[in-house]
């Protein structure tokens, strides 16, 4: 009897396990999850999940999910052809696809006895460390009343998630609700994201191509290896496998478990949180602080600074402060407080940080020693550029 014990309670121990046992878990539906081959709204499939979620509420879990598919049900309504592909075409789609992808939650959720409300977000809610810290309140304050949010992108107002980069060349702080979603969990410090969409898992190769691909039922951190299986976005919505892998990269580094799995399985929800080898699960690597995660993931960097090999390993492998002798050059206006992004001579990002100087003073401090600042500024207020405990590596 003892060892039938034991053996219970090493299985309890395994990763899945881990996973299954979330008790705030955060739940992606893709586009093409929500939306059948034919354009058309897959009811049966997302009541499916519905009810799946309404049965986690029930076990004392708190649930919110984050749901695409207001651009492509827009598109539909409006009897388009394909997708829209102009940023004014796309924001109208979702505007008018928005209310009827919400309506069929609401209704779905009523019937079990749930409440739901709608958080739409732009990149600013993210940007700016205020409303930040005032969205995570919200969606606590919602999960304490047993709501379940449902949360999109703003896509009817907002411009930089429908696009790639923006007049400075700087991707979004998220272009896709993989991002978002995995933005979201780190912000309420959630156990367990899942993302379903219409693949069942990550392989190490497209398995429509190539018959030697294989299901990768566990990543233990997202590597360039891992990267390099990933292949372009799907007809419909935004992100690919690529777009997920980074959101992977993102959770986990928050310290939550995150599953790739197919929505369009029926019973998926339950089988991963019954701890059922189903799609890829990726394990947590570390925990950030809610500031160190903002500065990594969610804040929008207002410009960068370019350090040399000295500067970079020191703050790589010492945990050092940035000094003003180890800047090349900079790049980008901004002011003291803002996020900015730290390359390396080869160009390639390995950090963020706050900045303790604008632009204007920082740029008169390039390369200087810390003993020149008082000559250099209005008003000195650091020796360092960006301080020790306001950088994160990436």
């Amino acid at each position: 009897m003892r060892e039938r014990e034991k053996a219970a309670e090493a299985a309890s121990e395994t990763p899945r396990a881990r996973a299954a046992a979330a008790r705030r878990i955060v739940v992606k539906l893709g586009t093409n999850v929500v939306m059948r081959d034919d354009g058309a709204i897959a009811l049966g499939r997302v009541y499916g999940l519905v009810e799946a979620i309404a049965t986690l509420v029930s076990q004392g879990r708190e649930v919110l999910v984050v749901s695409s598919g207001a651009v492509g049900l827009g598109a539909q309504r409006l009897g388009l052809p394909g997708k829209p592909k102009s940023l004014e075409l796309k924001q109208a789609c979702a505007a008018v696809g928005q209310s009827r992808l919400m309506a069929v939650y609401e209704e779905g959720f009523e019937k079990l006895g749930l409440r739901t409300a709608q958080v739409l977000l732009t990149e600013d809610d993210f940007a700016s460390r205020a409303r930040y810290l005032a969205l995570r309140a919200t969606l606590a304050s919602l999960l304490e009343l047993g709501v379940v949010p449902i949360l999109n992108e703003n896509d009817a107002v907002s411009t930089r998630e429908l696009e790639s980069r923006d007049e400075r060349g700087a991707p979004p702080v998220f272009g896709d609700n993989d991002k978002l979603s995995a933005l979201v969990a780190g912000k309420v410090e959630a156990d367990l994201l899942v993302i379903l969409s219409d693949v069942d898992a990550l392989y190490t190769g497209n398995p429509q191509r190539d018959r030697d691909a294989r299901r990768v039922p566990v990543v233990s951190a997202v590597t360039p290896e891992v990267l390099a299986y990933a292949e372009g976005g799907g007809a419909r919505g935004r992100g690919g496998m690529k777009t997920k892998l980074e959101a992977a990269a993102v959770a986990t580094a928050s310290g939550c478990h995150v599953v790739i799995a197919s929505g369009r399985t029926p019973g998926i929800l339950e089988a991963v949180v019954a701890g059922e080898d189903v799609g890829t699960l990726f394990l947590p690597l570390r925990t950030l602080t809610g500031k160190r995660r903002w500065i990594a993931w969610a804040a929008l960097p207002a410009g960068e600074l370019k350090v040399n090999d000295g500067a970079r390993a020191a703050i790589r492998d010492r945990k050092a402060s940035l000094l003003p002798a180890g800047v090349l050059g900079l790049t980008g206006s901004f002011e003291a407080g803002d996020v900015v992004t730290l390359v390396g001579e080869d160009g390639h990002e390995f950090a963020r940080g706050i900045v303790n100087y604008g632009s204007d003073d920082a740029a008169r401090l390039v390369g200087r020693r810390s003993e020149e600042i008082d000559g250099l500024v209005s008003k000195r207020s650091y020796d360092a550029l960006i301080t020790r405990n306001n950088v994160v590596l990436l």
